[in-house]
């Protein structure tokens, strides 16, 4: 165990989490919404500082990162635990495990140094906390991200960015990358099927991006439940509103945990979306989960010469001279490229 960042402590031997945006009140002796973190005596302890449920070297663009340094790798890690209970989870095992069965935490020993010596000795450019939502083992991202940075190992959170503006703000400095699922546009969605709230979400991506953070997005379209083209026409609004240069990833959904009845996602509700996002106005729409049909490429904003051939999570050829377009020259968003 380690005594929990960000909480404070109330009457009767109460804490209030102040990691993410529950900011659940505990009484002793109870857990969080998350099942990671409990109050014992008064005070807040993280169950899960030092137990890596996993941990995988990953290429940046399975995150999905398509314009931070394009074709590195990453030590990929989690623990267990989440703050949201998305029914569309594809890592549901895990990351609903403590919730599931009260106090259960698994995962092998693993701190900070360890995780840092495993990213460097392997060739990884960076450390991504993902997998399970990395806000839950803040204390371990944040001390491992910490101890990174001098060592030129970049970090990067693949999130769904309920995590308090207190938390986003003091890991700020040793975070370089953030992937954020704005998973819809509508207060029933994030409610009914993720049990979170959406305004946070969005304060969040502005908030990192005002940080200094470079910003990703991701949205799963889910067949019936976020495909419209009006709702999808308010996400690339809102993204073009916060930076038309921030890339957004279109993933294909397929049936998994507690919605298996419906479809996986028609191509062509991808090509529509993505099609809303180039005429909103936004530089860089990917499609993912559909390798092969040309749209997870990087094309130049201006002149739509291909900079980034890519095929799935391999990069085909790469073309972008320090950053610029070689044949308009102008500046590519990235970082790394």
């Amino acid at each position: 165990m380690k005594e929990a960042m960000l909480y404070e402590r109330l009457s009767d031997s109460k804490v209030r989490c102040n990691l993410c945006n529950h900011r659940c009140s505990i009484k002793d002796g109870n857990y969080g919404i998350c099942g990671v973190r409990q109050n014992r005596d008064g005070s807040l302890f993280s169950l899960v500082y030092d137990r890596i449920v996993a941990s995988h070297i990953d290429p940046i663009e399975k995150k999905p990162l398509f314009q931070f340094y394009p074709g590195s790798r990453a030590y990929s890690i989690a623990t267990v635990g989440c703050n949201f209970r998305c029914k569309q989870c594809q890592n549901f095992d895990i990351s609903q495990l403590p919730s599931e069965r009260t106090g259960h935490i698994v995962g092998d020993r693993m701190g900070p140094e360890e995780i840092v010596r495993q990213a460097d000795s392997s060739g990884c450019k960076s450390i991504a906390y993902t997998y399970t939502e990395p806000t839950m083992f803040f204390e371990l991202a944040y001390d491992t991200a910490k101890f990174a940075h001098p060592k030129g190992i970049k970090n990067i959170f693949v999130s769904n960015g309920f995590m308090t503006p207190e938390a986003l703000k003091e890991i700020s400095p040793y975070l370089d990358g953030i992937n954020i699922d704005l998973k819809s546009f509508t207060e029933r969605f994030y409610k009914d099927i993720c049990g979170g709230r959406l305004e946070p979400v969005l304060e969040n991506i502005k908030l990192a991006k005002e940080l200094g953070i470079w910003v990703e997005v991701t949205t799963l379209i889910i067949p019936t439940l976020n495909d419209s083209r009006d709702e999808l026409q308010k996400i690339a609004e809102f993204i073009k509103g916060v930076d038309k240069a921030i890339p957004w990833h279109l993933s294909q959904f397929y049936p998994t945990h507690r919605l298996t009845t419906l479809p996986r996602t028609p191509v062509e509700t991808l090509h529509m979306a993505r099609e809303i996002g180039m005429k909103t106005g936004l530089y860089y729409v990917y499609e993912g989960n559909v390798p092969g049909r040309g749209n997870e490429n990087t094309y130049c904003y201006k002149c739509g010469e291909l900079l980034i051939e890519r095929w799935g999570y391999s990069i085909v050829k790469n073309k972008i001279e320090q950053g610029h377009c070689p044949s308009c020259k102008s500046s590519i968003a990235g970082v790394g490229l």
